[in-house]
């Protein structure tokens, strides 16, 4: 099999190609570091790059930006793939509003590319979207909510397993980053659902594991681990510290895909995080690491929240367990925070 990936040196595409490099598969990775231009030399996924080259087996790199529409179109024509995992991405709320232009050629004109090139080229192929929670704005603040000493929480009993797939999308704030995504989502789902080609569309909540480039923008879990270990500064911006956000480990998301691939329904949404059980606030997380690893965060508190943030969001995962029950979580909080650590003190020690 032909898989394509694109944001192949980030968190999700990384796993993804060393997944399906060590099923046997051909893998194409688009990747141009795009991300370094957007956060700095902390952004950099070149590491992650070199990392994949000396752990696949069949994997190639193309550094090609998803913006070249002739440059994607020509890639379509030189060969035809059987699964595409489109990953990449403008991922921060907090810098789409500094480079709107970019932000919606990457996240919105990017994904129209592919699609087409797609449908040109391979129509029968599994192509997966890699959305975002953010595409809700925040309508999920407009549950009713209950404040403990450590989190918010919905205060509804059917409110409890989270935001689901029904949650509007539109008439609420979303920053530019979350409309620019909400474009790519509304239009990968219409390529699946007017064309009937075989497309997925996967609401991410809060993606993390070993292989993120975080920075203070992007990636709050990986980049906690890192300023706790490394003794750096963090920030805490609004609501107390008491935002909950759900963790799934970048390998829960790629058997996600995994599933949908062996079964695929055209134009599906599915919300995809953590759940219940990986959920957990800022100031919980803070303690978390603090329980695994010994390292106390040096944190500091700014009353104003980010533009758009949610108070508190769970993904409610009974759609895609419903469709896919072969599919769960297997890695807990804990475990995915304990890795998270021994891989940043690895990579300090370097």
């Amino acid at each position: 099999m032909k898989v394509l990936v694109t944001g192949s040196s980030g968190l999700i595409g990384s796993e993804a190609v060393e997944y399906y490099d060590a099923q046997g598969n051909e893998v194409t990775g688009i990747d141009n570091n795009l991300r370094r231009d957007f956060f700095g030399p902390k952004g950099d996924t070149s590491w992650n790059l070199e990392r994949l080259k000396r752990a696949t087996h069949r994997f190639q790199h193309v550094d090609l930006d998803i913006r070249d529409r002739d440059g994607v179109l020509a890639l379509f024509k030189a060969s035809r793939f059987d699964l595409i995992i489109h990953c990449a991405a403008q991922p921060s709320h907090d810098k789409a509003c500094e480079i709107p232009f970019i932000d919606f050629d990457v996240n919105a004109v990017g994904t129209l590319n592919l699609l087409e090139a797609t449908r040109q080229r391979c129509p029968d192929a599994v192509f997966i979207h890699m959305s975002t929670n953010k595409v809700y704005g925040d309508a999920p603040n407009e549950l009713p909510m209950v404040e403990t000493k450590t989190r918010y929480d919905y205060s509804r009993p059917e409110d409890r397993d989270g935001i689901d797939e029904t949650c509007r999308v539109d008439r609420c704030l979303h920053s530019l980053f979350g409309a620019s995504k909400t474009a790519g989502d509304i239009v990968a789902q219409e390529y699946g659902r007017y064309f009937g080609m075989k497309i997925g569309i996967f609401r991410g909540g809060c993606l993390t594991g070993p292989a993120h480039s975080a920075v203070e923008l992007h990636g709050f879990l990986s980049y906690l681990v890192h300023v706790a270990v490394a003794g750096e500064p963090y920030t805490i911006f609004g609501y107390k510290g008491k935002q909950v956000r759900d963790q799934i480990h970048s390998y829960d998301v790629i058997q996600a895909f995994e599933a949908f691939a062996s079964d695929p329904r055209p134009g599906e949404v599915y919300n995809i995080g953590g759940g219940r059980e990986n959920a957990a606030s800022v100031l919980e997380c803070i303690q978390l690491i603090e329980e695994i690893g010994g390292y106390k965060a040096k944190w500091s508190y700014q009353e104003q929240n980010r533009i758009g943030d949610h108070i508190c969001y769970i993904s409610n995962l009974s759609k895609l367990k419903s469709h896919y029950p072969e599919w769960d979580i297997t890695r807990s909080l804990r475990d995915i925070t304990a890795e998270m650590i021994h891989a940043e003190e690895k990579r300090l020690k370097k």
